[in-house]
């Protein structure tokens, strides 16, 4: 996804210039739960906020740098994720392999991209033996330069560099399935296993796509005026949710079009929409203001859970939320005071990947958390 990661980071550095926060919730510890009950979350000991109640335990994963977009394997045992972990030798954002029982606090994951250019949205194919991914590296193998404002406003890049690959397990490359000028990139596979969604600049806008696994078949789901991106289908594979600008007024028509002529978008005011596969039905799911965005749908397929700042009055904190599939029903999930995003739930149901500012020690750390889920 067109670097999320900055995101982050602005958030982050907002957090350094203010000092003092309201609603601020106290940790609390979990205790681990027997290996009998879940060896996943065995030797768990991390934190929870007290109004936590979908969090039956929590374990984190990564301990520095910025550390995002995990995603399981279709048998649940692995997954894959982005970092910039500079302790890990990364000048920019690389794709990295996990089993879903490790933790990487005195070790690193195996690097399963190729380790030049940028990379983003990696996502595993049904087989659990290959990977789709964007990657920058065919323009240049060095890491392009992030622009995080333009004309004091906060954007980010979306590189037309990027490209989807396929990859295997060892980070060999094995297959491209774009190759037309303009991004590509934001790739994320039907639990059906059938069809990838993605985001691509070939009609000269950012529009959603889906297309075969092999690549073939590509087909344009959406065509209004705005960056449609960070899809994901719903668990029968019948619908897609993701995150939309829709500048309506001459001024932001503007502004969206002169941004994305220099390869940016501004991406401070977004809200959920849900189509059917092939695009059609397509419905605002929420008019909250401000950036609501990673949104993945619920075991259920009824609910989507999402990370949103709506509720904050200087650009966080980001918290999760949970809104029924037809708008109705909003509830705050996190209660953090800084980042939570990326919620990802394993295809079992049982557990939930997410990225947070929580336990990083007053650092500007982003780090990987699976917490075990209970409703």
């Amino acid at each position: 996804m067109p670097k999320i990661n900055q995101l982050m980071r602005k958030i982050l550095f907002l957090l350094s210039l203010i000092t003092v926060f309201s609603c601020k919730s106290d940790p609390k510890t979990t205790e681990a739960p027997s290996a009998e009950a879940t060896s996943l979350m065995a030797g768990s000991d991390t934190l929870i906020y007290p109004e936590e109640k979908y969090f039956k335990s929590i374990r984190q994963i990564t301990f520095g740098g910025d550390n995002a977009e995990a995603y399981w394997s279709f048998d649940d045992s692995m997954m894959i994720f982005q970092s910039n972990n500079k302790e890990w030798g990364m000048e920019c954002d690389q794709i990295f392999l996990m089993n879903t029982t490790d933790s990487f606090k005195d070790s690193i994951p195996p690097m399963i991209s190729t380790g030049m250019g940028r990379t983003t949205c990696s996502y595993f194919l049904p087989d659990n033996k290959h990977f789709v991914y964007g990657s920058t590296h065919l323009v240049d193998e060095e890491c392009p330069e992030v622009p995080l404002r333009s004309n004091g406003k906060y954007v980010w890049p979306v590189y037309d560099s990027f490209d989807i690959f396929v990859a295997d397990l060892e980070g060999n490359i094995v297959d491209q399935l774009t190759d037309l000028p303009g991004y590509d990139a934001e790739a994320t596979v039907s639990p059906k296993g059938d069809k990838i969604v993605f985001t691509s600049m070939r009609s000269g806008d950012l529009e959603l796509y889906t297309m075969n696994l092999d690549g073939s078949d590509v087909k344009q789901i959406t065509d209004e005026l705005g960056y449609d991106g960070g899809a994901f289908f719903s668990p029968d594979g019948t619908k897609i949710i993701f995150r939309a600008s829709r500048p309506t007024t001459e001024a932001e028509i503007t502004e969206y079009k002169e941004l994305l002529a220099r390869g940016l978008v501004q991406p401070t005011e977004m809200e959920l929409f849900i189509c059917d596969a092939d695009g059609g039905n397509l419905t605002q799911l929420t008019f909250l203001g401000n950036a609501n965005w990673s949104p993945f749908f619920h075991p259920s397929g009824k609910k989507i859970l999402f990370s949103s700042n709506f509720e904050a009055e200087k650009g966080f904190p980001f918290n999760l939320y949970f809104i029924d599939i037809d708008g109705k029903n909003l509830e705050r999930v996190t209660h953090g005071e800084t980042f939570d995003a990326f919620p990802v739930f394993s295809n079992d149901g049982k557990y939930l990947a997410f990225s947070s500012n929580r336990n990083n020690g007053g650092t500007r750390d982003t780090n990987l958390f699976i917490a075990e889920w209970q409703e």
